[in-house]
């Protein structure tokens, strides 16, 4: 047999391949994975995640099924959900070099107050199912990056004490009920708390279908009417922090739907109190300019992550066209589908005053409690800190529309 030399024969071989029909099946992405992410493999500690999305097997580990279910879910074929997710890819970063970023600042100012960052901490209800300590772990994270907070009407902390856990005042979220009255009530019990500003959920005027909580309902096995009694919400409801002492069957409200809600209500609610008032639920140009008209403080560009309505209209879409109607003249806050520090930036960049994550709080919480939370800020902080650098933006208003281009 003649010699071969083995490096000889290898280079035949690879040529072979390289025109045989084996190449196709051979073929490989480009770039390659070499770190794939394994929802199977759950991360044991909060430093060990090295992105939001390690955060949520762990959670997902911990929460009983219906309850993560709620957390996950979007409204009907989830075209929204995925939307808010997708739609960031057709905004692209424009990096801009040889800028002086030794030292940057991301810190913003509003409602009267400074924070540290432009991350702030979105409202989401009950949030007692995902840990024992819910809101209050969630305040103490907040508090050690001084982010602003908001907390909804529906959590299981009342907002006095989750104000004492973060130690800064908290904007408070409000779920109008049908009653007047009601909502008199709940916003009096956020002043007492120091609130400085009341955030009106306008985007649950007519219901919702959530399948993937209803799919993911029927692998729980616990008992549940202990804290949702189907024959009486209004016993549901009043288990919740803020509700104490709102005795809804006596205003003949049974939940916290509001399906007469009407522009009007907003002159009503400025005739009892002198907090900065929000829209929160604004996704179209003609809304926001209504915002304004009726003297609004503020609005928060959101879907509700998804769970208002399927309308496959993102809020990173959607706020171009905003800013545009607003111009300027009251802060614009956006939540819904923020997962990356690039997509706070852009956000930032396109005119956004501040951004709102959501999902991602509830994942640190349910793996690991107010480390959990920590971590996620923290996470989303610093990649938001990198990519301004990258731009040569020093701080938030050094961010323009200059630097994003759509495709």
């Amino acid at each position: 047999m003649p010699n071969v030399n083995p490096a000889t024969s290898r280079r035949h071989f690879m040529k072979f391949l390289a025109v045989s029909p084996l190449a196709a099946a051979a073929e490989r992405p480009d770039p390659m994975v070499w770190a794939p992410f394994d929802p199977n493999t759950i991360i044991t500690s909060p430093a060990e995640a090295v992105s939001v999305f390690d955060l949520e097997p762990a959670c997902r580990e911990n929460v009983p099924p219906a309850h993560f279910g709620y957390m996950a879910s979007g409204v009907d074929n989830e075209d929204t959900l995925k939307a808010n997710r997708a739609d960031f890819q057709t905004f692209q970063l424009r990096p801009r070099r040889l800028n002086d970023v030794s030292k940057m600042d991301l810190s913003v100012d509003i409602f009267g107050a400074t924070w540290g960052s432009p991350v702030y901490v979105c409202p989401i209800g009950g949030c007692g199912a995902y840990h024992p300590d819910g809101e209050l772990a969630i305040a103490r994270a907040a508090r050690r990056g001084n982010h602003l907070q908001m907390l909804s009407t529906m959590a299981s902390a009342s907002i006095g004490d989750a104000t004492k856990a973060r130690g800064a005042p908290i904007v408070f979220q409000l779920y109008p009920t049908a009653s007047f009255e009601v909502a008199k009530l709940l916003v009096k019990r956020a002043e007492n708390a120091g609130s400085p500003a009341i955030a009106v959920t306008v985007d649950q005027s007519s219901g919702r279908k959530l399948e993937t909580q209803l799919r993911l309902a029927r692998d729980d096995d616990r008992d549940c009417t202990a804290c949702h009694d189907r024959a009486s919400p209004q016993a549901s409801v009043a288990r919740k922090g803020n509700w104490d002492g709102i005795e809804l069957e006596k205003f003949g409200i049974r939940g916290i739907g509001a399906t007469g809600l009407t522009w009007d209500f907003f002159k009503r609610l400025r005739d009892v109190t002198k907090l900065k008032i929000l829209a929160k639920g604004i996704t179209t140009a003609e809304d926001a300019e209504l915002c304004v008209s009726h003297g609004l403080d503020g609005m928060v560009v959101s879907n509700h992550g998804g769970r208002a309505e399927d309308s496959g209209l993102s809020t990173i879409a959607s706020l171009p066209e905003i800013v545009a109607a607003v111009k300027g003249r009251i802060p614009i806050l956006i939540d819904s589908g923020f997962r990356r520090g690039a997509d706070v930036v852009k956000a930032l960049a396109l005119g956004a005053t501040v951004v709102g994550i959501g999902r991602p709080i509830v994942w640190g919480l349910g793996a690991f409690g107010e480390e959990g939370v920590a971590r996620a800020l923290e996470i989303i902080h610093l990649e938001a800190r990198s990519i301004m650098g990258q731009l040569g933006a020093r701080s938030v208003k050094d961010l323009t529309p200059g630097h994003v281009r759509r495709s």
